[in-house]
This record gives C-alpha cells, sequence and structure tokens, in this order.
C-alpha cells in the first residue's frame, strides 16, 4: 500500500524542547522580576536544567535566589510556564520537509503535554496552517496520551486513510511507537542527537521501524520517495 501521510510528534520533532524551556524560564524570570524585585531565575533554573534536574526544578531555584515560597506560588510558576508564549520556532529540517512535499501528502500531529502548552505551541509554529489534522491528546483525557491507541485511530480518520497509509514520526521509542506499530502504521524514530529522549532504550516493541537523524532523511527511505517535489 502507497503512503499518503506523515504525522509527526511536535517536541523535539518539528522544534528543539529545550528552546521552549529556555522561553519558559525567561517568562517567568520577568515575572519574578515584577513581583520579587529580583533578578537571576532564568540563569538559575537554565544551569539547574543543563546540570541533569528534571524534578522540583521551580522550588530549587528558588531557594538558591533566596525566595520563600509556598504551593500557590509554585502553582503560579508552573500556570506562568505552560500559559506563557513561546519562542520557539520550527527546526531547519522541518522547515525543508513542509516545504518540498508534494501538494497531495496529507500532514498531521499527534502531540502529547497539557493542552495550553500545547496549543501555545501550535500557534507559535504556525501548525494549523500546514497540517490537515492537529491532534493534541490532553484535549482527549490524559488516559489518551501516547502510547494510547486512541490519537492514531482520530488521525486515521482525520486524514481519511487506512493505517497502512500513514507514517508517524516522533523522537521518544517509550511512547510514540508502540501503538502505531500495532495498527499498521510505518513508524520512524528521529533521533535527535540533542534530544531530551536521545539515547534511551526500550523494548523491541517500542521501537521505531527506521530511524533517522534529520527529516531530510525521509526522502531517502524508499517507501517515502514518491511523496517529495523533486
Amino acid at each position: 500500500m502507497t503512503v499518503n501521510a506523515l504525522v509527526f510528534d511536535m517536541d523535539d520533532t518539528l522544534y528543539e524542547e529545550k528552546d521552549y524551556v529556555r522561553s519558559g524560564f525567561k517568562a517567568i524570570d520577568r515575572w519574578i522580576n515584577r513581583e520579587f524585585n529580583i533578578t537571576g531565575f532564568y540563569e538559575t533554573a537554565l544551569d539547574l536544567f543543563f546540570s541533569g534536574e528534571t524534578k522540583f526544578i521551580f522550588n530549587k531555584t528558588l531557594v538558591r535566589l533566596n525566595i520563600t515560597y509556598d504551593d500557590t506560588l509554585i502553582k503560579n510558576l508552573v500556570d506562568h510556564y505552560r500559559s506563557h508564549e513561546p519562542d520557539i520556532h520550527l527546526l531547519e529540517d522541518a522547515k525543508w520537509i513542509l516545504e518540498n512535499l508534494r501538494d497531495t501528502v496529507k500532514i498531521g500531529l499527534i502531540s502529547d503535554g497539557y493542552l495550553v502548552a500545547q496549543e501555545k505551541k501550535v500557534n507559535a509554529l504556525k501548525l494549523h496552517e500546514k497540517f490537515h489534522s492537529v491532534i493534541l491528546t490532553d484535549r482527549l483525557g490524559r488516559e489518551y496520551w501516547k502510547p494510547s491507541h486512541i490519537p492514531y485511530e482520530q488521525a486515521s480518520r482525520e486524514l481519511q486513510l487506512p493505517h497502512d497509509q500513514c507514517v508517524y514520526i516522533g523522537d521518544n521509542i517509550k511512547k510514540d511507537f508502540l501503538a502505531a506499530k500495532r495498527l499498521g502504521w510505518t513508524t520512524i524514530q528521529i533521533d535527535r542527537k540533542d534530544g531530551l529522549y536521545s539515547g534511551i532504550s526500550a523494548e523491541h516493541d517500542y521501537k521505531a521501524h527506521f530511524t533517522i537523524d534529520s527529516l531530510k532523511d525521509l526522502s531517502d527511505l524508499p517507501n517515502l520517495k514518491h511523496m517529495f517535489a523533486y
């Protein structure tokens, strides 16, 4: 069966997620400066993040800045982080793909994450202008985040194509490919060396059919060559 749709993950597939982290920390930095007249949140949080901290990073940053906090303040920071207008851009290879696909190819998105944040990202990247189907799984409910099969089935319906004509491209082998493979999709892992999920391992069933390190490599795969306008 000829493949007729490419469906993408968003974070670390179409843009660099670390850019979103930086953007969010800057938004909080501005808010902290207004509320407490204290600078340094951005630099401190970013230092913790790149040293490997992933849990309670806001709490630890406030401790380093000698800011007394409670649960309400932490919730405010989380809300500011998720609802800020992100300063993010499509990666060069993602832009290239969207510019070089034939007009007949259908394009979709399936992305996990808190709805308000994912909607802001979609708007910042102007994906609604380019994509035939945009599925933010949090709109369906947390139980339908990947690896649930539900978003893939919805994408198939919205694109009006059977599963075996769809390809899913993502970066996280622990959740992106399991359900898609079981439904008959072709799956492709984009392994970005600086990505948040680069280098993780998983059982065979969770792995993609193919692995690439640039989205431009999609045009070299034999079963996808017909999708490109050159």
